[in-house]
C-alpha cells in the first residue's frame, strides 16, 4: 500500500475502533467523535423495520453504521454462503446467517480488531452458530474463489481507497451467478474538492464514495452484469449541512453544492454463469 492509503486505513481503524468502544459502553457509535463515521442521522438513522433486529444483541444494533438495510433487499434463501464486506459489530451478518439457516453460512469481513471482538461477543451472545467473522482488508478478502453465493455491504466499499480492486475481489470469491447487493452512499456529479479532501468526510461515507456511472462502469470492468442502482435516500441541503458540521466544516456554499448529489443506494450486479 501507498503512503496516503496507509494512512487511510489507519485513521479508519482509529475511528471504527473507538465507534465500537462507544457501543460496547452503551453509546450510540458515532467513530468516538461527535457526528463521525456514517452519521450523523441523515445516514445512518432507521435504517432497519421495528422488530427485524429482535433477538440481535443491543451493541450489534449500537454500532451499526450503514447507510442501508442490505439484508432486506438481497434476497437471502437458506443454504446460501453470504460474505459481508466490512461487517463492523455483525448486525447484518447475524441477520444474513438467521435468513440461509439451517444449512447457509454468514461470513463477516473487517479490518478494525474491535469491531471483530465486538461482532464475536455479539455472537455469542445471538447463539448464532452459522456465522463466521475475519479479520482483513476487503481489497484482499481471505475466502477461496468461487466460495461465496451473495456479497452484502453497508456502506463500506466507498471508505476504500482502491474500489477497482475491491470489486475484482468480489468478484473473484463469487460463484459463477453470484449476487453483489450492497448498500453505498454514492453522488450525482462532481462533489466540491474541499469535501473531497477532507477526512472526516472520507471515513465518514462521503468523500470518497463513486459518482454513479462511475461506480456502474467499475462493476462491469470487473465482470459484473445487470448492474442495477436503486437510490434508497437523498440528502438535501439540511442533510449536508449536518453532515459538514459532523466533519467539523462550516461553510454553507459547500451545503449547496451537495444539495441533491449525496445519496445511499443499493446496488445490484452478478457474476455471469459461464459460457456453454
Amino acid at each position: 500500500m501507498g503512503t496516503a492509503e496507509t494512512y487511510l486505513l489507519d485513521e479508519i481503524r482509529r475511528r471504527y475502533g473507538a465507534a465500537a468502544n462507544q457501543a460496547t459502553s452503551g453509546e450510540t457509535a458515532c467513530c468516538g467523535e461527535p457526528g463521525g463515521c456514517c452519521g450523523p442521522d441523515p445516514i445512518s438513522s432507521d435504517l432497519y423495520a421495528t422488530g427485524e433486529t429482535a433477538g440481535v444483541p443491543a451493541t450489534a444494533v449500537r454500532s451499526s453504521l450503514g447507510c442501508g438495510n442490505p439484508t432486506a433487499l438481497a434476497e437471502l434463501r437458506a443454504g446460501e454462503v453470504v460474505l459481508d464486506l466490512g461487517s463492523g459489530g455483525g448486525l447484518d451478518v447475524l441477520l444474513s446467517a438467521r435468513r440461509v439457516a439451517p444449512t447457509g453460512k454468514a461470513y463477516g469481513l473487517d479490518t478494525t480488531p474491535e469491531m471483530l471482538a465486538l461482532a464475536r461477543r455479539n455472537q455469542e451472545e445471538a447463539g448464532v452458530a452459522n456465522a463466521e467473522f475475519l479479520e482483513g482488508r476487503i481489497e484482499a478478502i481471505p475466502l477461496p474463489d468461487a466460495s461465496v453465493d451473495v456479497i452484502i455491504s453497508n456502506c463500506v466499499i466507498n471508505l476504500a481507497a482502491d474500489k477497482d480492486q475491491v470489486l475484482r475481489e468480489a468478484f473473484r470469491v463469487l460463484r459463477p451467478g453470484g449476487r453483489f447487493a450492497v448498500s453505498d452512499v454514492v453522488v450525482e456529479g462532481e462533489l466540491p474538492e474541499a469535501v473531497r479532501q477532507n477526512l472526516a468526510l472520507w471515513t465518514g461515507c462521503v468523500a470518497g464514495a463513486l459518482e454513479v456511472e462511475d461506480y456502474r462502469a467499475k462493476l462491469a470492468t470487473a465482470g459484473f452484469v445487470d448492474v442495477t442502482l436503486e437510490p434508497t435516500r437523498i440528502y438535501g441541503a439540511e442533510e449536508a449541512s449536518a453532515l459538514l458540521a459532523g466533519a467539523g466544516v462550516s461553510d454553507p456554499g459547500l451545503e449547496q453544492h451537495m444539495d441533491g448529489r449525496v445519496l445511499s443506494a443499493f446496488i445490484r450486479a452478478r457474476k455471469p454463469e459461464p459460457a456453454a
